[in-house]
């Protein structure tokens, strides 16, 4: 049903530019100045979108936004973005909107058939239904997967996003947001005080308000006020202007996170898409505005029901008629001035008040321009399908019988406004509510951030404007500027009181719509309220009202009213929501900046890095650091690579690149004091020449992290810290010596990068190594177990420390970087001669599950020395970080989850990291414990695993349980054994 259409005048749009744009396949034509929303209702496009829940018609329904209805997706491809607000897209040429969340097409959605199950998809119904109390959770498991497919409303795209993005810091002295009567007078003060201001407006263009009032402003014309007072701003030196800027976040220190979008029209030149503002300012001072609310009635949520403001704006801003015959329904004064405008326009204008009186003024407005206008009545139902076409009206007191059906093809609402307190709400500043304007009103900030204007609940133009120059005053005076003082006008201004909004008691509230994006009714809250879900973060999550994209914007205070009127209770008794950034959705793109693909984190390259990618290695990327993954030969999968370089290596050698590792020089007369206080073990005792393998804990007894340290000197030692947690360890060395024992006599500084590391492993290690590194004696006797010697190659010094991850005799060489390749080469191909190889990270993690060796997967922070089977390693003879919290009884309790090893009942069967270790038949919930790695294991002939399981060895050696892998669809019966498979005397380590 068109209904829309263009005013032969009016407006500020360029009818001498013509855009031509797209949406859903059909071709149509606007102007410059044009919103989105404003061209489709131009071209008598009402109908737009469907609703999330039960996919109902829905229709354009405001002009800004606080939109919940009519969101499309934008472009083609990878340039497409979904959820976009048709109310705030700026016109351009060429654009291209579609429908989303419906299917096959808008106008047919096989999806609607929703609607026949609406009475089994109320408030919490999936609570209910899939996850209630006995209910196992392989009810969820199934549903899960059909329930996210029915959640959201666009789909992201799967290209990378080819548009560019930038962030700016910026400071200045005030921050404005809101370019309305308030922000503007704001701005102005301000920056005629010497401040240096940024002004900031969500709109592309300047104005607020200012841009639909027909009526004045300090006794002029408010378009003549509008443009005198930018073309004072435009040519103020100290203020920048951000038009289509939208803040998003306030944050500490008066911080502000805002977007801005760049013109579409300039497009081509403009290389970003949005720009990421940091801003840190002085002051604050909110004008945004506020938003209008609609009404509760049976079937409200039809296309061809908007807020009164809204209507307002197509009419007066894009010269766009909505509709030709108009039910207008308030409840307060500010609807009746967009009446006026209506019926000057020359259209038909029913105008429904649910006040029994009104001022003389308002009176005289009505019968002066013809408008129809009813006292004491209210909208009682709305009828039509995908567009309105009349509604039952009755007395606005909820008692008694519909007593008249007006025809209509447009019905506007107020239900009275709400200050857009957002981002001081943010602050954690609390509304308060005021029921003399049924609205929720700013409270006082403890940090130097207002509100003026509408924001702070002043209604009339000449009020905002002198609240912005107060407060602007106020705020150049407390930052020792000078600037003329101003009243600051009381919250208010309108001649009749609000009237409250009630619900007639004989209404269906299950056609009566209060979150329209979620398909949230009145029942539904009336539900809620019944079951016990009174506080309105409850509410809100049982119902999922004010969840979707648009926050509750229009809805949140009607439902608040709604539980005020079932529980009997005042609106300010029971409180709001909390409100938490972003304001609007803010694209990841914005948030990234320029920080994206490899720029988004360094990429650290080994060393060794380019001869070992040159030599056909798989690369992969873990954590900062590019590894070699595998050494594929011709045809090889990685299965097949990994399980080679383990046999060879066990067999006869292999080398692996550990120069990731994290490498500290811990230097000074306290040393080793040092080290004994960070590690659970002793190193202070330790001779020179040797290396041992310690752990760390965190204060509160939870392991941190693990590796060796080397005693090079008596003062002088070197450790190394696992690959991920390099960076942490050094840090929290620093802040040890620093704020601890600054006593200490003592320096750590990461020498990470100044090493290449090189692991040989291996029964045939002892065979290579002296072929290329000189002055070492690589006996038994001579260079035992643990021990660290000090070779050469090509002349150059090196360090070898015989310690193993493999649990194969093993040394691990370093030398300086720079010479890391040449030792590399000469290393690798001594060992091709001795049917040895390099190896990668699979084999790397495999082979030290073979051994029982913990990594990552088993240091996740949640275990303790105990639960790794550690607890002999920690010392008696001395004090050491987390050694006191590490004795609490929770931690120290027998049913803790403790590590085990892990073998399938039937050989051949497989089983993942992930899995739950569970008794048979009692797989469901959390289990037992669980597993965290697992690995075919060549030497052994099947698959073995780690994992935690409660009681550990104690209670489980020799039993069997479930590996239960529901997610992955499988279930594999191990036997729990010991975690060190291979060699646990260690025979092989001393070879």
């Amino acid at each position: 049903m068109s209904t829309g259409f263009r005013l032969q005048q009016g407006g500020r749009i360029d009818r001498n530019s013509e855009y031509r744009f797209n949406f859903d396949g059909q071709a149509m034509t606007g102007h410059a100045g044009d919103s989105l929303a404003s061209a489709l209702l131009a071209n008598g496009i009402q109908f737009v979108a469907r609703s999330f829940k039960y996919h109902r018609p829905r229709g354009i329904m405001s002009a800004a936004l606080e939109e919940a209805n009519a969101l499309v997706t934008l472009g083609e491809g990878a340039h497409s973005l979904p959820n976009s607000v048709v109310t705030t897209e700026e016109l351009h040429d060429g654009l291209t909107a579609h429908a989303q969340h419906c299917w096959p097409s808008l106008k047919v959605d096989f999806a609607a058939v929703n609607q026949v199950f609406a009475s089994l998809l109320g408030a919490g119904f999936y609570y209910k239904t899939f996850m209630g109390p006995g209910r196992s959770p392989k009810n969820w498991l199934f549903y899960e997967h059909f329930i996210r497919r029915a959640a959201g409303l666009g789909k992201a795209a799967r290209e990378p996003d080819p548009d560019q993005y930038e962030t700016v810091n910026a400071f200045c002295d005030l921050l404005v947001i809101g370019s309305g009567p308030a922000g503007l007078e704001a701005a102005r003060i301000a920056a005629e005080a010497g401040l240096d201001v940024i002004l900031a407006e969500r709109d592309f263009e300047l104005g607020g308000a200012l841009l639909t009032n027909t009526g004045t402003i300090d006794q002029q014309p408010a378009a003549q006020w509008l443009a005198s007072r930018l073309g004072t701003l435009n040519k103020s030196a100290n203020i920048r202007i951000l038009k289509r800027t939208t803040a998003f976040g306030l944050y500490d220190g008066t911080v502000a996170g805002l977007v801005e979008r760049r013109d579409p029209v300039k497009a081509a030149t403009i290389p970003w898409r949005e720009r990421f503002w940091i801003v840190r300012a002085k002051r604050i001072i909110i004008a945004a505005g506020a938003m209008e609310r609609p009404l509760l009635f049976a079937g409200n949520d039809r296309p061809g029901i908007m807020l009164a403001s809204a209507v307002g704006s197509y009419l007066n801003r894009w010269a766009v008629a909505p509709g030709r015959r108009i039910v207008l329904a308030t409840t307060n004064d500010s609807a009746y001035a967009t009446a006026r405008d209506l019926a000057i326009a020359g259209l038909s204008v029913t105008l429904i008040d649910s006040r029994e009186r009104v001022s003389e003024t308002l009176h005289k407005l009505a019968n002066n321009t013809g408008i129809d206008l009813r006292l004491g009545q209210a909208i009682r139902a709305a009828l039509g399908g995908r567009h309105v076409r009349a509604v039952d009206i009755g007395p606005a007191t909820g008692q008694g019988s519909i007593t008249g059906r007006l025809a209509c093809d447009i019905v506007a609402v107020s239900g009275g406004w709400s200050p857009t307190q957002h981002l001081l709400s943010q602050r954690g500043v609390k509304p308060s509510w005021n029921q003399t304007l049924q609205a929720f009103l700013p409270g006082r900030a403890n940090e130097p951030i207002d509100c003026v204007g509408a924001a702070a609940g002043i209604w009339r133009s000449d009020d905002c404007a002198r609240s912005g120059r107060a407060i602007a005053a106020a705020a150049a005076a407390a930052l020792g500027r000078k600037a003329p003082v101003d009243d600051i006008p009381a919250p208010g201004g309108w001649e009749t009181p609000i009237k409250p909004v009630r619900l007639a008691s004989d209404l269906n509230l299950k056609k009566i719509f209060v979150d329209l994006q979620h398909d949230v009714t009145a029942a539904d809250i009336l539900q809620a309220n019944q079951e016990g879900y009174e506080a309105p973060e409850l509410l809100k999550r049982y119902t999922t009202l004010g969840m979707a994209a648009d926050q509750g914007r229009t809805s949140a205070v009607p439902a608040l009213a709604l539980l005020s009127e079932m529980a009997s209770r005042s609106v300010g008794e029971i409180g709001t929501t909390t409100f938490r950034p972003p304001f609007a959705p803010v694209s990841i793109g914005a948030l990234a900046g320029a920080e994206r693909d490899k720029h988004l984190l360094p990429i650290r390259r080994s060393p060794l890095h380019d001869v070992i990618a040159d030599s056909g290695a798989h690369m992969l990327e873990t954590g900062l650091w590019m590894r070699p993954w595998y050494y594929p030969q011709t045809g090889e999968t990685v299965d097949e690579a990994y399980l080679r370089e383990m046999r060879q290596t066990r067999d006869a050698v292999g080398l692996c690149d550990v120069s990731t590792l994290g490498k500290i020089a811990v230097q000074g007369p306290d040393a080793g004091e040092f080290l004994d206080r960070i590690y659970v073990n002793g190193f202070k005792a330790m001779k020179v020449g040797m290396a041992r393998y310690g752990v760390m804990l965190r204060e509160d007894g939870i392991v941190m992290d693990d590796g060796t340290s080397w005693r090079l000197s008596e003062h002088e030692y070197f450790m190394t810290t696992t690959t991920g947690n390099a960076a942490k360890v050094m840090a929290w060395l620093e802040d040890l010596l620093e704020t601890r024992w600054p006593e200490l006599r003592v320096s750590v500084s990461s020498v990470t990068d100044q090493w290449a590391g090189i692991s040989v492993a291996g029964p045939r290690a002892r065979e290579i190594l002296p072929a290329h590194i000189g002055g070492l004696d690589f006996t038994n006797e001579a260079f035992p177990f643990m021990a660290v010697r000090t070779g050469v190659f090509n002349g150059v010094p090196c360090r070898l420390a015989r310690i193993s991850f493999s649990g194969e005799l093993a040394y691990e060489v370093y030398i300086g970087a720079s010479h890391g390749p040449a030792l590399w080469h000469a290393l690798r191909n001594m060992a091709k001669e001795h049917g040895g190889c390099a190896y990668g990270l699979e084999a790397l993690g495999a082979l030290r599950i073979e051994k029982g060796h913990v990594g990552g997967p088993e240091l996740d922070g949640r275990t303790t020395l105990e639960d790794l089977g550690l607890g002999r390693m920690a010392s008696t003879k001395k004090a050491f970080i987390g050694n006191i919290l590490r004795q609490r009884p929770d931690l120290q309790r027998a049913d803790r989850a403790r590590l085990v090893g892990l073998v399938p009942v039937t050989k051949g069967e497989t089983f993942k990291g992930g899995a739950i270790l569970a008794e048979q038949g009692q797989e469901d919930g959390h289990g037992l414990g669980w597993v965290t790695s697992v690995t075919e294991s060549p030497s052994l002939g099947h698959w073995i695993g780690l994992g935690f399981i409660q009681g550990g060895l104690d209670k489980w050696q020799g039993k069997t349980i479930l590996a239960a892998d529901p997610i992955r669809g499988r279930s594999t019966l191990v036997k729990i054994v010991a975690p060190h498979f291979l060699d646990p005397e260690g025979t092989r380590l001393h070879a």
